[in-house]
């Protein structure tokens, strides 16, 4: 265990844990009664604070409006049967959120100051972490630019935010996709694989397009051809064709996402052939059309594993085959839900008590 930094605690006056309704949570809607806030200033982290969850004041000159310099993570925090809380893979999104960092001219946050922030924050608010099935406490660690400067350049200031929220599933039901031929989420050599506002604003009018439609979520292609894919949404996507684990390769333009290297990795302890490659919209079509592709599914923090029921491909939608109760979208859901819970083994030392 890190040696405790000295944070600043304000506890809030009045919890708002009596609001929340543990059998019907929706998600992102109430949030916990504390954040987690630091600033950078002078070229170092200082000012360390837990406060009462609430609203935060900038300038109207601040250059992340402006700019778009702000970057975010999403994680959890689950308890088990004893009520112990764990923490998933934590030290995971750390370094992807420095890998944004990095990417958008952002400082970098020591190991130290954010899990004692981070792990201060949920025992304070241990109370609001749930245990009823599917249900999870969801994480939300943020950095953006605070200078109040009209110029195109680095802030030299910014403020690294955590707040948390209770979460139950957020999709009840298999998705209906498409793949997305017009619009594009990322470009090689752009910012696709770091998690920045931009990238998820960017996203919304397509998505919006294709709901009008009747669809849940997009698969995104690539830039330059359209063909290949790179995401479901806001997951990673993966397909099962011929019982082989197939999902795009990392790229500048693919996320490197938590739950699809935990996804690849039971796969792989389970002697599943895993291809990281180049994946094909007609590729595949193909494989549905001739009754190689069982399954196709999105994999990320909010939703852990998102079956799709539908894909839609040059205005003609095809229905994908029932899941059988050994699919292994299913086996795989029951795994990382059993080692979050305490239920399996942890053998990868995914899990990090609080």
């Amino acid at each position: 265990m890190l040696d405790t930094l000295t944070i600043r605690t304000q506890r809030t006056s009045a919890s708002r844990l009596q609001q929340l309704d543990p059998e019907h949570i929706e998600f992102g809607k109430i949030f916990s009664d504390h954040m987690f806030v630091v600033d950078y200033r002078d070229g170092e982290w200082q000012d360390a604070q837990l406060l009462p969850y609430g609203d935060i004041s900038v300038s109207p000159a601040n250059s992340a409006l402006h700019y778009g310099q702000a970057i975010f993570e999403g994680m959890k925090a689950y308890k088990n049967a004893e009520g112990e809380i764990t923490l998933f893979r934590p030290y995971d999104n750390l370094h992807r959120l420095n890998a944004s960092a990095e990417r958008m001219c952002m400082p970098q946050v020591p190991e130290e100051l954010f899990m004692q922030g981070l792990t201060q924050l949920i025992r304070l608010d241990a109370d609001w972490v749930p245990n009823t099935p599917g249900s999870a406490l969801y994480i939300r660690p943020l950095m953006f630019a605070t200078d109040g400067f009209i110029g195109v350049r680095p802030s030299n200031e910014y403020r690294l935010l955590i707040f948390t929220c209770p979460v139950g599933l957020y999709y009840s039901k298999p998705l209906r996709v498409r793949f997305e031929e017009k619009y594009v989420r990322s470009v090689e050599g752009g910012a696709g694989y770091a998690k920045n506002a931009g990238n998820y604003g960017a996203a919304m009018y397509p998505t919006k397009l294709a709901q009008q439609e009747g669809y849940n979520q997009l698969i995104w292609t690539d830039a330059s051809e359209h063909r290949y894919v790179e995401e479901s949404g806001t997951m990673n996507a993966i397909f099962i064709i011929d019982g082989r684990l197939v999902t795009p390769a990392l790229s500048s333009s693919i996320l490197d996402g938590i739950t699809r290297r935990s996804v690849l990795q039971l796969a792989r302890d389970w002697g599943m052939s895993v291809e990281e490659r180049k994946v094909s919209a007609v590729e595949v079509m193909q494989a549905l059309a001739e009754g190689r592709l069982q399954e196709a599914f999105g994999v990320g923090t909010a939703a852990t594993i998102a079956p799709i029921s539908v894909i839609g491909y040059q205005g003609q939608d095809h229905e994908l085959p029932q899941p059988g109760e050994d699919a292994f979208s299913l086996r795989v859901s029951a795994a990382l839900h059993a080692i979050r819970t305490g239920q399996a083994p942890d053998t990868h030392n995914w899990m990090i008590a609080v």
